[in-house]
């Protein structure tokens, strides 16, 4: 967690930047992303001197050793003049890290024109430069620049000690999102990723895929969660994977997948593997890959039919996105891979064929887990939205024979737009029951959570919304007598008009 010092250092710069004229909080991450990872390359290669002057091996760096080279090191240029900054950042170093290739920066000439790294660019290309060639620098002034500069120095140098409070302190920004995106998307609360991540405990063998990744919440988390609970028994080969193959991401906004990059190396995964795709399109062919879906995918609009890939549209004819990532997610995973995802309460219990179509084929073709209810504030204030997670996993061959419903009333935090931190939270115990299931055999339809036979599911045109199976107990209220409540009426009236006869006389006294 990082502390209030630090969320007030955060919000400084920010304030900085706004007061500069940049005031869309997406541009605003994404500049400070990219003045992030300059200041990161700088701290790699002075790791990388270090290492060299112990071992007295000569080590390949990532700066040119020229003079321009050398200027465009975060170390140097901070202490210049706000003019000098601007210049080296705008002229030189931003359209080095364009251009950046097997990990090292472009060097300049003398008349300041580019001279491009040799060699092809190799598989170990940072995802975060394999999206910089549409990127703009947009920081309007010198004096801005140097103030952001000025601020992140001292946020890194005082108050950010390890990765994990850097990728707090990007989490922290990345809050600030506070407008929904494009086609339904926004960002998922950092404590509902969390929850799902430890309904479905990755290890780390798995592959974890968000085909509609956003800001790589849940990759993040994933990672997280298996830092915490492997870190100490992982081999080389799984920290290897770990930093390169176990997190996959897809997202069709280039600035989405700068910002995922740059999320995700914060949290010491060197290299993921970060793609521009429409996950739902012809062009992904993607099958029987991942062991690990987790998404919160577009809830709005409609896909183009015509692009949208045949063995999607074959298990339910449909343009919905929510439907249709639903699908995407069984075609992707492996046999017996497992999946946790948001969905609007529409594909719970809507009527169309296509709705109907995706429900049974969870039902009927693999395994359906666990439907659990959200409340519609939880993605306040980005929208006010129902949502429920499905939890389950494909088989190819059924395996549901009952589904776990919870009625989560609580996330612990107020469901209005504040969202201000409360007592009641659900989410433990949501964990908690899912992984000890064999408690739930004997809790009743009034109880917060419980199990449906499949049978019944199926009776019900497969409905998955938990209010067709729950049953709600009403209590007998008792009231006075009608003579005593007449009685009551009365005395009252008489009070309001004693009252008024005294008003009235104060005023005549006037």
């Amino acid at each position: 967690m990082i502390t209030g010092i630090i969320k007030n250092k955060v919000d400084k710069i920010w304030t900085d930047i706004w007061a500069g004229g940049l005031t869309n909080p997406l541009t605003v991450i994404e500049q400070l992303t990219y003045l992030m990872f300059i200041r990161s390359l700088d701290e790699n290669e002075l790791a990388t001197e270090e290492m060299e002057s112990m071992s007295g091996e000569k080590m390949e760096k990532i700066f040119p050793s020229s003079d321009i080279g050398q200027a465009m090191r975060w170390s140097h240029f901070k202490e210049m003049e706000a003019r000098d900054i601007f210049k080296i950042i705008s002229t030189y170093v931003f359209p080095a890290i364009k251009n950046m290739k097997n990990g090292k920066l472009p060097d300049f000439d003398t008349q300041g024109n580019m001279i491009p790294v040799s060699g092809e660019a190799d598989e170990s290309m940072s995802a975060f430069s394999r999206y910089m060639a549409d990127a703009t620098f947009l920081i309007p002034t010198p004096q801005v620049l140097q103030k952001i500069i000025t601020g992140l120095d001292d946020l890194y140098l005082n108050d950010v000690k390890d990765l994990d409070m850097q990728g707090d302190v990007y989490e922290y920004m990345l809050g600030k999102l506070s407008q929904a995106g494009q086609n339904g998307q926004f960002r998922t609360p950092k404590h509902i990723r969390e929850m799902m991540v430890e309904l479905l405990q990755p290890t780390p063998d798995d592959l974890i895929c968000d085909p509609a990744c956003g800001t790589a919440g849940f990759l993040v988390s994933s990672a997280a969660y298996i830092r915490t609970h492997y870190e100490d028994t992982m081999t080389d080969d799984q920290w290897k994977a770990f930093g390169t193959t176990t997190f996959t991401g897809f997202d069709t906004d280039p600035t989405m997948l700068r910002i995922s990059a740059m999320n995700l190396m914060l949290h010491s995964i060197s290299n993921p593997q970060i793609a521009y795709q429409d996950s739902v399109s012809l062009h992904n062919t993607i099958s029987n890959k991942f062991t690990v879906c987790l998404a919160n995918p577009p809830f709005k609009g409609t896909v183009d039919s015509e692009i949208i890939s045949d063995d999607l549209k074959a298990v339910a004819p449909t343009k919905k996105t929510e439907l249709l990532f639903v699908i995407l997610f069984l075609r992707m995973l492996q046999n017996g891979g497992r999946c946790a995802c948001i969905v609007p309460d529409g594909v719970l219990f809507g009527s169309s064929k296509a709705h109907k179509a995706v429900r049974k084929e969870l039902v009927e073709k693999h395994h359906l887990r666990a439907v659990i209810s959200m409340p519609s504030g939880v993605f306040k204030p980005y929208a006010g939205v129902s949502t429920a997670i499905l939890v389950f996993t494909k088989t190819g061959a059924g395996g549901t024979d009952k589904v776990w419903f919870y009625d989560m009333k609580a996330d612990g935090l107020s469901l209005d737009d504040k969202r201000s931190p409360i007592s009641e939270n659900d989410i433990p115990d949501i964990v908690s029951r899912f992984h000890h299931l064999e408690g739930e055999e004997d809790r009743q339809r009034t109880d917060q959570s419980f199990f449906v036979p499949k049978h019944e599911i199926v009776d019900n045109d497969y409905d998955l919304s938990i209010n067709k199976y729950k049953k709600v107990e009403y209590k007998a209220v008792e009231y006075p007598p009608t003579g005593e409540i007449l009685a009551e009426i009365n005395k009252l009236e008489k009070q309001i008009q004693q009252s008024l006869n005294e008003l009235g006389v104060m005023l005549k006294d006037e």
